[in-house]
């Protein structure tokens, strides 16, 4: 099967290349930018690409590479910082750029004969730099350009060595999958040939070697990820897999229940349930940070995982639902980025683990988690339900998390799911949710003075998670929900609407 490798550099949207050339039906990893040559080797990609980054390559400390990777004999695609590394080390220049180039640009079509086949003459680029190329390698040729940056695109069809200054991969770019298609199929000559079958057969193979005959635990949460990752592990082990449900008080209004009955009726899973609700809470108390709150809540899900696994003989692995945005948001495990926060199952678990670690969606995005569960035959409408952090209403309170602060923003949580699904805007939605704050504010209830809690609402619009807009919620549904809750939540006086977008805010709070 073909694959591509991108070497990660650091940028924000390294992801998203990944994303649009699976798209293309074209299997794609992601690796630090400082892999070794023989493992490059060794993988045998068909196609590189060098992703982009947020350092000059001319800087001391810049992430580089090895020019041996030009004569592999393997086509390279420089995106952004790629296009810089590509010029600097063949012999190029590249230099600060007078005028920072951000957002929009229209990129001028000069050749048409290689990277840019069919693309308009006057193309919509997404830019983000601050350096440009000012002298490009010998045999090389300009092939775009755009108002501020001459070698917009620069291409190298001996060697199959070609670089964009923008970036093709976001949507911002019209014809970016065009620029990617051709790429891959026309200048690499790879076949499309990966799709969520083909990953869902090989990945079943992958773990019955590796599990062999041992047996599994998975912790089912009650969501999309953790049940499609349960299911796969199901096909390869059968009876040998072991669900725990753990109930930890921290979940939505009958979520808990809810999911069982349907685990139960409609998969033939062994699933045995954990009521846990008083010691995740009694191990939260008097705990503000976010980030001790994921650690805690990993911890105590492994604890308990660990005890239920003395129960059984021959348990050697535990199972998780991890998909790939836990993963770059947790840890630079990929290259040079910046952890954003960690989730309670990867960057929140304990150094030494009692079991191995099975994640088979950890290089999947959630909506090929999506494509995935249709094909295991999970309902549409539960793959479609909103993504619910593992940690749960824990990091929705901002703050101390408590019995008392769970119920209000429970039952707050609850009315705003029921007036979104009445008004016909769940399905349109990536999320919606309430969040507790930990301040009070004075209002006015009865003729009464009152002193209470804050309620905020985050509807917002993705199509990944990775980044997001706020939604334009009408009036008048903003208006029905905040009366709701005020009335009928006991300790919430006012409601407030989130309009932040992802970045620079995250879609949770914490």
């Amino acid at each position: 099967m073909n694959k591509v490798i991108i070497l990660d550099f650091g940028s924000q949207y390294t992801q998203l290349i990944a994303r649009r050339i699976r798209e293309l039906k074209i299997y794609a990893e992601i690796h630090p930018y400082n892999v070794s040559l023989s493992f490059l080797k060794k993988e045998s990609p068909q196609a590189l690409i060098l992703s982009g980054g947020p350092q000059s390559v001319y800087e001391e400390g810049a992430p580089l590479i090895s020019p041996e990777i030009f004569h592999l004999g393997i086509p390279v695609l420089g995106i952004c910082y790629g296009a810089q590394l590509i010029a600097h080390l063949l012999g190029g220049e590249v230099v600060p750029a007078k005028k920072r180039e951000y957002g929009l640009a229209e990129l001028k079509v000069i050749d048409q004969s290689g990277l840019l086949h069919g693309l308009d003459r006057i193309s919509q680029v997404w830019m983000s730099h601050g350096d440009l190329v000012k002298k490009i390698p010998a045999n090389f040729l300009i092939t775009g350009i755009t108002a501020n940056t001459r070698a917009a695109v620069i291409e190298n069809t001996v060697y199959k060595i070609f670089g964009v200054q923008f970036h093709p991969e976001v949507t911002h770019t019209i014809e970016g999958k065009k620029i990617l298609s051709n790429f891959l199929f026309k200048l690499a000559g790879l076949k499309p040939e990966w799709s969520i079958s083909n990953f869902l057969e090989n990945k079943v193979k992958e773990i019955k070697e590796k599990v062999g005959q041992a047996k599994v635990i998975a912790g089912l949460s009650g969501g999309v990820d953790s049940l499609v990752a349960s299911l796969i592990v199901h096909q390869a082990v059968g009876h040998r897999l072991i669900c725990l449900f753990v109930d930890n008080g921290l979940l939505r209004k009958g979520q808990y229940e809810t999911a069982l009955k349907t685990f139960r009726k409609r998969y033939g899973l062994n699933i045995v349930t954990i009521k846990a609700c008083d010691r995740f809470i009694n191990n939260l108390k008097g705990v503000i940070s976010p980030e001790r709150k994921r650690k805690i809540i990993g911890r105590t899900f492994i604890e308990i995982f660990e005890e239920q696994a003395r129960k059984f003989k021959g348990v050697d692995f535990l199972a998780q639902g991890t998909i790939y945005p836990d993963v770059i948001e947790s840890t630079p495990v990929k290259g040079p980025s910046a952890r954003i926060k960690s989730h309670h199952n990867v960057g929140g678990l304990p150094t030494k683990l009692p079991f191995k670690l099975l994640e088979p969606l950890r290089e999947l995005f959630k909506d090929e988690v999506r494509q995935l569960g249709l094909e295991l035959g999970i309902d549409r409408e539960f793959l479609e339900q909103h993504p619910f952090p593992g940690p749960g209403l824990a990091v929705r309170i901002i703050g101390e998390v408590t019995p008392e602060r769970l119920s209000i923003l429970r039952e707050a949580d609850n009315i705003l799911l029921q007036e979104i699904k009445k008004a016909g805007l769940y399905e349109k939605l990536w999320q919606a949710f309430a969040v507790l704050l930990p301040v009070k504010s004075v209002g006015i209830m009865g003729d009464q003075r009152t002193y209470q809690q804050v309620v905020v609402l985050r509807l917002v619009e993705s199509l990944d998670g990775l980044t997001a807009n706020w939604f334009p919620a009408p009036n008048e549904l903003l208006a029905k929900v905040a009366s709701r809750i005020v009335n009928e939540v006991a300790g919430v006086n006012r409601v407030v609407y989130d309009i932040t977008t992802k970045p620079p805010a995250t879609i949770e709070w914490e």
